[in-house]
């Protein structure tokens, strides 16, 4: 019987033991309360499928002389990079409202092409027979018209974009106000990637042109096209216009935006840079 009760006190100090041990080693998990969630929230589950979605950049250019289908692209319900022609009667007015509105900025600059109406370059145009030191001049004079500009995008310039000698002074600037420039490809033989990747900035290329036939329609097909590259490389820039064919632009845009709105988010092209390609720009603005 005695044997029976010293068994008994043995057990119960075992076990007191055995519970004050696992205290010891087991870490307590404190307890959250629903203001401490939501004070200090995690990646929901919509926030992380948003970020792992393939990545769209929609430039559209032309910008700065009031152009038809300005209101329509401003209305649109995604962010956009607006390229602002310089020196126009718009310029600033547009590069203002789509800095407010929370759009990327670039100067869309006049460049001499192989061929086309050299009335269309716009005011402060690049020509291939202009000294270093005008091309300079002239793309600082850009730079400083058109306010909240990141980057440069080219307006027309197949020429200039094949030019290794003017493409350098051209992203010398860039490189020095700590900006990019996005080639446009209108010429498949571009130097324009290759210079600014040995430069130390952002090799930054257009994609897919969205209206190079003027119809809604095909704007909507092309957005198809946009985000099937999307899903193939991550990422997709493509380039749309206002002016003449404006409003069917930004028409086709809008439609598109719905179609593929669930595969895709759509991004600024300082964003595509920063999150991409690992460029941080520090953008020396006037």
């Amino acid at each position: 019987m005695k044997d029976s009760r010293k068994f008994k006190r043995f057990l119960l100090i075992w076990i007191a033991v055995a519970a004050l041990m696992v205290t010891l080693i087991v870490p307590v998990t404190p307890s959250v309360s629903a203001a401490e969630s939501r004070d200090n929230p995690t990646n929901t589950p919509s926030e992380e499928k948003t970020s792992q979605r393939n990545k769209v950049v929609i430039i559209i250019d032309d910008f700065g002389n009031g152009m038809k289908g300005t209101d329509e692209m401003f209305s649109l319900p995604i962010k956009l990079t607006v390229a602002v022609m310089p020196f126009l009667p718009t310029s600033v007015k547009d590069a203002t409202r789509a800095h407010e509105r929370g759009d990327d900025v670039l100067v869309h600059l006049p460049m001499e092409p192989r061929q086309g109406n050299p009335k269309w370059l716009g005011p402060g145009a690049i020509l291939a027979k202009m000294s270093d030191e005008e091309v300079r001049q002239k793309v600082e004079a850009a730079l400083d018209n058109v306010p909240y500009a990141i980057g440069i995008n080219n307006h027309m310039g197949s020429k200039i974009t094949g030019d290794e000698r003017i493409m350098g002074v051209i992203l010398a600037v860039c490189k020095e106000r700590g900006l990019f420039f996005v080639d446009s490809k209108t010429n498949y033989r571009s130097v324009a990637g290759n210079m600014a990747y040995r430069m130390g900035l952002p090799r930054v290329e257009n994609h897919i042109f969205l209206d190079d036939t003027h119809t809604a329609n095909h704007v909507l097909k092309q957005m198809g096209l946009v985000n099937n590259l999307a899903k193939d490389q991550r990422f997709c820039v493509t380039i749309g216009h206002v002016g003449v064919y404006g409003k069917e632009t930004a028409a086709g845009i809008r439609s598109g935006v719905e179609q593929i709105k669930g595969d895709v988010e759509f991004i600024g092209i300082s964003d595509l840079v920063k999150n991409e390609m690992k460029w941080n720009s520090n953008p020396t603005l006037p």
